[in-house]
């Protein structure tokens, strides 16, 4: 009947749910978009609020997807690209284990995400009963790969709308 799977999914997806909540709602003990803004300028993540906002709505929504298992290819894609922009930008120069502050658990994360999508949410859930019990190898990595784009998209656009003020230089003078 597939329980353990089942509550996996379940509980997988709630957990994000409940971190993309802490960044957009300040729920749960989170620091809302405002302070989770603020954080994400000081990694370089910029315009920080904008960036959380997103990174909040990807967790949020994709936890919600991933925990009813409905679109779980696009859920995965979402959860994947937020846990890997987190491994480049705080987690990767700590090294693997979290214990040091590392990667070990989004990596752990990530690997969920491709699981699910590659052996399917199951029957106990929405793609389950649209008649998509499984998705297969080939939207695994396509998720995981639409996961790395979307991180690299957002690394790469970090900065370029800055909310900085961009300082100007003063006009010559000239004497006569």
């Amino acid at each position: 009947m597939g329980v353990f799977r089942f509550l996996a999914r379940v509980l997988v997806g709630l957990l994000f749910f409940g971190h993309g909540a802490q960044k957009l709602f300040g729920w749960f003990e989170g620091g809302g978009p405002q302070a989770t803004g603020e954080m994400f300028e000081s990694i370089g993540i910029k315009p920080g609020k904008r960036h959380a906002f997103a990174a909040g709505a990807a967790e949020a929504g994709g936890g919600l997807l991933f925990a009813f298992g409905a679109a779980t290819p696009l859920a995965a894609a979402a959860l994947t690209s937020v846990m890997v922009t987190a491994i480049k930008t705080v987690h990767w120069e700590k090294g693997i284990w979290s214990s040091q502050g590392g990667y070990e658990y989004n990596l752990v994360l990530v690997l969920a995400a491709f699981s699910f999508t590659e052996n399917g949410p199951g029957e106990w859930s929405v793609d389950g009963a649209l008649g998509r019990p499984r998705w297969g190898a080939v939207w695994a990595l396509a998720a995981l790969a639409a996961g790395a784009t979307g991180s690299a998209l957002v690394l790469g656009s970090a900065g370029e709308d800055s909310s900085e003020e961009i300082e100007t230089p003063e006009p010559a003078t000239t004497t006569a």
